[in-house]
């Protein structure tokens, strides 16, 4: 497992959480929904490119 990955989400993660906590004291909610919404589609790409990766390895390995 890398660990620089698990740094990198939960560094998204406190970002993602201090920018919606401020949006939303200043009354924009909204923004604060598609701030969200922007670090779980940044963090989801991070982990299907490594998904991606563990199939083409798992193929590799038996030869499919």
């Amino acid at each position: 497992m890398d660990v620089n990955l698990i740094f990198k989400i939960a560094a998204i993660g406190i970002v993602i959480a201090v920018l919606n906590n401020v949006l939303m004291r200043s009354g924009r909610e909204e923004m604060a929904m598609m701030t969200t919404l922007t670090g779980i589609v940044v963090v989801l790409m991070m982990v299907i490119s490594l998904i991606s990766q563990l199939f083409d390895t798992v193929r590799t390995m038996f030869q499919l």
